[in-house]
């Protein structure tokens, strides 16, 4: 789930509170504060609050939480007519069989410091990973509007088109961006088969023109700067979630003060839209709904204060089930005699709220979970710790002890991940795919662990070495057949075979499946002393003769050694990592 850096001086700003007070109450949100370091919070949110992955979401949901300001955010964007930009968007129709979704807005005014582009730079990226399922669904581009110059034209391009792209300073290709910029590299995948590649340019004269390369890179010419006033945002994709995160953006950044702007979008054959929407949603829910799901004997007023302090406006509206019956029925949630119906307006950056129940959630935690009353329960039972979780723990034990932390990676993942970019070969008797996936990043159900791992490091990059983790789990091979295996990894600038080697030792020796260790020698010639052997291993993952497998009973087992380096720049690596993959239970 995503992780958000909150540093204490801008929550304090942006919200007006204390930073001891936040730190109290920002748990009822449902955030999971992960660590707290000397200037930041780092808080763990559910991804289904996507508004919430910045400092800005979080600090407007706690000005209202705390009912600083309850009910829906004031300002440039709710409730009132945003003000036109005057720029234009032409959508060529080259561009419709490649990335057919476009959404643009304009926020001028701002203010921004380093503190506000990083929070803006992250926003952008679990995004990315989230609503724009790696880029592939939605991709956004911020770009300093003073640099730019209107209208602005969505295109199809030739691969052979250059620009410089962001963080270079040289003139390159689309296709060589795709081939040597690390972005490209990351994500052409989503490109694949196109003849030709998205494209958003300006009216500027000659080559300088380009704006960026959706999902992969913005041009240098647009970067944000601290001396950035007005922004334009561009969101492209697949789907219609290219407005929620404009939405999203938008938002976030009037929370700087900034005043938001909308877009022309010209489309063929005359066809016209205007972005963003920022126009509410309307919900009504029960009273009665409310009392019969939550358990709590609330009367309409403190249903509509528990909404306010969940961001939503709210009125009350006499009348119980008779009051409207058989309209608009799919959005009205169990009217009960007696208790009225509550009018529920839904911001336009609240991309979690589908169904009537999901408002009675919000007063659950509007209400306050540490207000309710935990009660045994009535039907009697007994319990025992399961074999496998025993087991579990003990590995857990076993790993902590020797420096590594635990980590938890989802189940789904997709065979790009699994073999592409870790230089396996796809075998698709093995594989058990998802019959109906929604995304391209969960099409099947993992058969190991390493990649997963491999790209917890991808997004931890930023953060100080070494990084030593392991994760114990499920993964799923022919048939459905389950096998628990423990997968680990370390990436520093030192790290090599032996390290892995001694780990793995410590490992099976703990475990009971050696006596003195692995022995002696390298990959190629060590030999267990008891009942576990290590052979020369032909995994394509690592690098040859610095690879091995363990058999144990005359069964192939797991496999460690150093990863190749052509898997480590894959995952967008730069260090030297070692790991290994071992089954613990058929």
């Amino acid at each position: 789930m995503p992780v958000i850096k909150l540093f204490y001086e801008d929550l304090e700003n942006l919200t007006g509170v204390s930073i001891e007070r936040i730190k109290e109450r920002l748990p009822l949100l449902c955030a999971d504060v992960e660590r707290e370091e000397a200037e930041y919070l780092d808080v763990e949110f559910f991804p289904n609050r996507p508004d919430l992955f910045s400092v800005e979401g979080v600090s407007r949901a706690l000005r209202q939480f705390l009912e600083v300001e309850p009910g829906q955010a004031g300002g440039s964007y709710e409730g009132e007519k945003l003000e036109k930009s005057g720029i234009e968007m032409v959508v060529e129709p080259s561009v419709l069989e490649v990335r057919p979704y476009l959404a643009c807005g304009v926020v001028r005014g701002l203010r921004l410091d380093s503190s506000a582009i990083e929070s803006l730079m992250l926003l952008q990226e679990h995004l990315h990973r989230g609503l724009g399922r790696n880029r592939a669904k939605v991709s956004v581009g911020v770009h300093d509007l003073a640099r730019v110059k209107p209208p602005f034209r969505y295109l199809a391009a030739d691969p052979s088109f250059s620009f410089v792209p962001l963080d270079y300073e040289e003139e390159m290709t689309l296709q060589e961006i795709l081939e040597r910029h690390p972005k490209g590299v990351a994500f052409r995948y989503i490109l694949e088969g196109k003849e030709k590649y998205p494209l958003i340019l300006d009216s500027s004269e000659g080559e300088g023109r380009t704006l960026s390369f959706p999902p992969i890179i913005n041009a240098e010419r647009t970067r944000v700067t601290e001396a950035t006033e007005d922004i334009f945002v561009e969101v492209t994709g697949l789907n219609e979630n290219v407005s929620v995160a404009l939405n999203i953006i938008a938002c976030a950044l009037a929370e700087r003060g900034g005043q938001i702007q909308s877009v022309v979008l010209r489309y063929p054959n005359e066809k016209e839209k205007e972005t963003p929407c920022l126009e509410p949603k309307t919900v009504e829910v029960s009273v009665e709904a409310v009392r019969s799901l939550l358990g709590l004997d609330l009367t309409a007023e403190e249903c509509k204060r528990c909404c306010e302090r969940m961001g939503l406006g709210a009125v009350v509206k006499s009348g119980g089930a008779g009051e409207g019956a058989g309209e608009r029925a799919g959005e009205r949630a169990g009217e009960g005699a007696g208790g009225g119906m509550l009018e529920v307006k839904i911001p336009a950056y609240r991309f979690d709220i589908l169904h009537p129940w999901d408002v009675i959630e919000d007063i659950a935690i509007g209400y306050g979970y540490d207000r309710l009353k935990p009660e045994l329960p009535r039907t009697a039972g007994t319990g025992e710790v399961h074999p496998t979780e025993e087991k579990k723990r003990a590995v857990r034990e076993i790993m902590t002890g020797l420096g590594f932390f635990e980590v938890l990676t989802f189940t789904l993942t997709s065979e790009r991940k699994q073999f592409e970019l870790t230089r396996q070969t796809f075998r698709e008797f093995e594989v058990v795919k998802v019959a109906s996936p929604l995304s391209a990043e969960h099409t099947m159900l993992r058969c190991s662990i390493l990649p997963n791992l491999l790209e917890i490091l991808s997004l931890n990059t930023h953060r100080d070495l070494p990084q030593r983790i392991f994760e114990v789990g499920p993964v799923v091979v022919r048939n459905f057949k389950e096998e628990l295996r423990l997968a680990a990894v370390s990436t520093h600038a030192a790290a090599n075979f032996a390290e892995v080697k001694s780990v793995v030792d410590a490992v099976l020796k703990e475990m009971g499946l050696t006596g003195s260790g692995v022995g002696g020698g390298g990959a190629e010639e060590a030999e267990a002393e008891v009942e576990v052997k290590v052979v020369p291993s032909e995994n394509g993952a690592f690098l040859g003769g610095r690879r091995a497998e363990i058999i144990l009973e005359g069964k192939k087992v797991g496999v460690f050694g150093e990863l190749h380096p052509e898997v480590i720049l894959n995952f967008g690596l730069s260090q030297p990592v070692v790991g290994f993959e071992v089954l613990l239970r058929q």
